[in-house]
């Protein structure tokens, strides 16, 4: 479900595995929170993201999701808002591997990292909550403010719209593009150049640069997981949601 893998210069992979789409649960993102917050002690000097060829994430795992009870539900969103705070809080630089599409949660956790290496071609990304009627928390709009801009960003949140690669590195919500078999090695050259930079000016200077993230995703207030899960549990909302699953079944 999540593999780790080690790679020369202390670079530890975290590979999403959950076939067919590596669709998110609370087991996975249980797992995938453990390991970027344990990574620093465990000697990890950088961390890569990845999924698998063609599909990076297909988000939350909504079929199961609308399955669950009260508790599951909400320990499931905390387990994956905690992800991105781990991320982004992280000590660790982290690249995000985006191997092929990468909607709603998929694209929410990958924006939370250092930098995005994208692969080239027709694979889509985007934060596409409202399609699913889902609202996009405060803290997560800010982040993506950070990459795209305050006017992409307003568009790309409040239309849920996804947009392909190319179109991503254009705007910034990727950094980079390269052919999907690269993808992975184009991470780890990224991360292997930054590693080789003086460490104490590196690390304070990304320190400074991302304390505005920092910020954000440890208010409470910006990142309120129980308005969320109020908004989740609307009646339009529940509508929305059983409408887009009936969609992805037929996909």
């Amino acid at each position: 479900m999540l593999n780790r893998i080690e790679h020369d210069g202390g670079i530890l992979e975290l590979n999403l595995a959950r076939a067919p789409v590596n669709a998110l649960n609370l087991e996975l993102l249980a797992a995938l929170k453990e390991a970027i917050e344990s990574a620093p002690v465990q000697g990890a000097k950088a961390l890569v993201l990845s999924g698998s060829p063609g599909i990076f994430s297909a988000g939350l795992d909504l079929i199961w999701l609308l399955q669950q009870d009260d508790a599951t539900l909400e320990a499931t969103w905390r387990a994956f808002f905690g992800c991105c705070q781990a991320f982004a809080t992280s000590p660790l630089l982290s690249v995000s591997a985006i191997t092929g599409h990468a909607p709603a949660g998929g694209a929410v956790i990958a924006i939370h990292c250092d930098y995005r290496v994208m692969a080239n071609g027709p694979f889509r990304l985007g934060l596409n909550e409202v399609q699913v009627g889902l609202v996009v928390p405060e803290a997560i709009l800010h982040t993506l403010r950070r990459l795209v801009g305050t006017r992409h960003a307003e568009r790309l949140a409040i239309a849920g719209k996804m947009v392909e690669s190319e179109e991503a590195a254009t705007i910034g919500l990727v950094d980079e593009l390269a052919e999907p078999d690269q993808v992975l090695a184009r991470s780890l050259q990224w991360l292997r150049e930054h590693l080789a930079l003086p460490g104490y000016a590196m690390r304070e200077t990304r320190r400074l640069a991302r304390a505005d993230l920092v910020e954000v995703v440890r208010d409470s207030r910006k990142m309120d997981i129980s308005a969320f899960i109020a908004a989740w549990k609307r009646e339009d909302t529940q509508a929305a949601l059983r409408a887009a699953v009936a969609r992805f079944k037929k996909q």
